[in-house]
């Protein structure tokens, strides 16, 4: 078993500025986050948005800048998010994965719409 890469499409909702790149998929992970260098390309003054804090993988806490809206694209889906501005590449969390109602394959280091629900995503309301 590896890492895990998907092509995504991110777009400030803002500004209309998108941005396509490969982010690393980590089913472990909560947040969709993207680093600085992606957050300024796609329109956001880093000066000028909500911090949050995080609690990273070692258990030490941190302050970082929150962009959005944004909207993130995965082969036929899309969901509305904001994103943590952090690392040295984007990290594609949970959160994205159920709002799109993706899944995570291992075995073939894919990430793929549910094939339980192909057409439509499927999310769960209780």
């Amino acid at each position: 078993m590896g890492l895990t890469y998907a092509d995504i499409e991110v777009e400030n909702l803002f500004t209309r500025r998108t941005f396509k790149t490969k982010s690393l998929v980590d089913s472990g992970a909560v947040f969709f986050t993207i680093p600085e260098h992606i957050a300024v390309q796609l329109g956001f003054d880093l000066t000028e948005v909500s911090m949050r804090e995080v609690v990273l993988a070692d258990g030490s806490r941190k302050m970082v800048p929150m962009v959005g809206p944004l909207r993130v694209r995965f082969a036929d889906r899309y969901c509305d998010l904001s994103a943590l501005v952090m690392g040295d590449e984007p990290l594609f969390g949970a959160v994205p994965m159920e709002m799109m109602d993706l899944v995570l394959h291992p075995a073939s280091q894919t990430l793929i719409v549910n094939p339980a629900s192909p057409y439509v995503p499927v999310a769960l309301a209780k």
